[in-house]
């Protein structure tokens, strides 16, 4: 079945039993009903005399050979200058193009980040596009993250010029950034905790969500409502190789959760309180130097994912997301609280 794309005054229109020694402008697909579906013959592909009763039978009375003038470029050769000026760090592309599209895939575990600006001036050029997972989400090695393809069979230079150079003043469009924060220290806080009341439950939930990542949790301490404890271990993990600290308890405005204070009282240069994410919204984000200390509130106890699934990997992935961050992820910030939990394949904290 050749694709009406293949219809235009780009192609020479040749009968079959004068296709021999001519090569193949497009694939030609076969498809056996419940046994197979795929190209039988390959764009570029010489036919030879044998090849001429395969082709009558796959229904064939015509070729298409492809006539290329000055300036042209054809939909495969095109894609592969796309995706090579796309793919940043941490990204690549593996095999041949197919009717003129690639996909772009993870090269290793990582946070996908997207020039979202330059995606959209790129899709705006006619002729090519190129569509994307969302930014800011974990991907793993061989994940594909993003499809682009030039969209008439051929292509004119200027476009394909155009979109090379647009995806490569970018920077990049396509990039994954590698986890190289991957030793966590945990302070659990509240006196029913401490004093054994209460089991404490926080520290399973941390390094199983630490795990994914590469990250492991290093130490563990249980201290009571008491911010000048919770400034002293504060202080010595942050003297220790630590690259991200984690707290929980401690975090809402009763009198007594003062891990907020504790934390401020270590001598920390900012701290971040509050973020516009349902469950999470009494979230704690501080920093000392490049260190950051990460306060999961109550939330993290009872639901599965809370503002602590969007800010791990972004600070694992060693960025330091301020106000602002904690501000838009208010854009696809509110969980639905399904009844069965598919995150990440849902809308929570994919924002636009």
């Amino acid at each position: 079945m050749c694709n009406a794309k293949y219809h235009d005054e780009h192609l020479r229109r040749i009968r079959v039993e004068d296709a021999v020694g001519s090569h193949l402008a497009h694939d030609i697909t076969e498809i056996r009903p419940g046994e197979f579906k795929g190209p039988s013959f390959r764009k570029g592909q010489k036919i030879e005399r044998q090849d001429l009763s395969r082709l009558m039978r796959l229904g064939k009375r015509h070729l298409y050979v492809l006539d290329l003038k000055e300036g042209q470029v054809h939909e495969d050769d095109a894609v592969l200058e796309l995706a090579t000026a796309l793919a940043g760090p941490g990204v690549t592309f593996s095999g041949q193009p197919q009717e003129g599209k690639l996909q772009l895939i993870a090269a290793y575990d990582g946070l996908l980040k997207i020039d979202t600006q330059a995606l959209v001036a790129f899709n705006l050029i006619p002729d090519v596009m190129c569509a994307s997972r969302h930014p800011d989400v974990p991907v793993k090695k061989g994940q594909a993250v993003a499809g682009t393809r030039a969209i008439p069979l051929v292509i004119d230079r200027t476009s394909l010029d155009k979109a090379v150079a647009l995806a490569r003043a970018s920077d990049p469009i396509f990039r994954v950034k590698a986890y190289n924060r991957q030793i966590a220290r945990l302070i659990i806080t509240g006196n029913e905790v401490y004093d054994g009341l209460i089991e404490d439950k926080f520290e399973a939930i941390v390094r199983r969500k630490l795990a994914p990542f590469g990250a492991v949790l290093k130490e563990c301490t249980i201290l009571p409502d008491d911010i000048d404890k919770i400034a002293g271990v504060t202080r010595r993990y942050l003297a220790a190789a630590t690259d991200l600290i984690i707290t929980t308890g401690g975090m809402s405005v009763d009198p007594d959760d003062v891990t907020r204070i504790g934390i401020r009282q270590a001598g920390v240069d900012a701290l971040h309180y509050g973020a516009g994410v349902l469950p999470g919204a009494m979230g704690m984000l501080a920093y000392k130097g490049d260190t950051p200390i990460l306060g999961i509130p109550a939330c993290g106890l009872y639901h599965k994912t809370t503002v602590f699934d969007l800010l791990l990997p972004r600070l694992l992935a060693g960025e330091n997301p301020d106000d602002g961050t904690l501000a838009r992820l208010s854009v696809g910030g509110l969980c639905l609280d399904c009844p069965t939990c598919t995150y990440p394949a849902c809308s929570f904290g994919k924002g636009c």
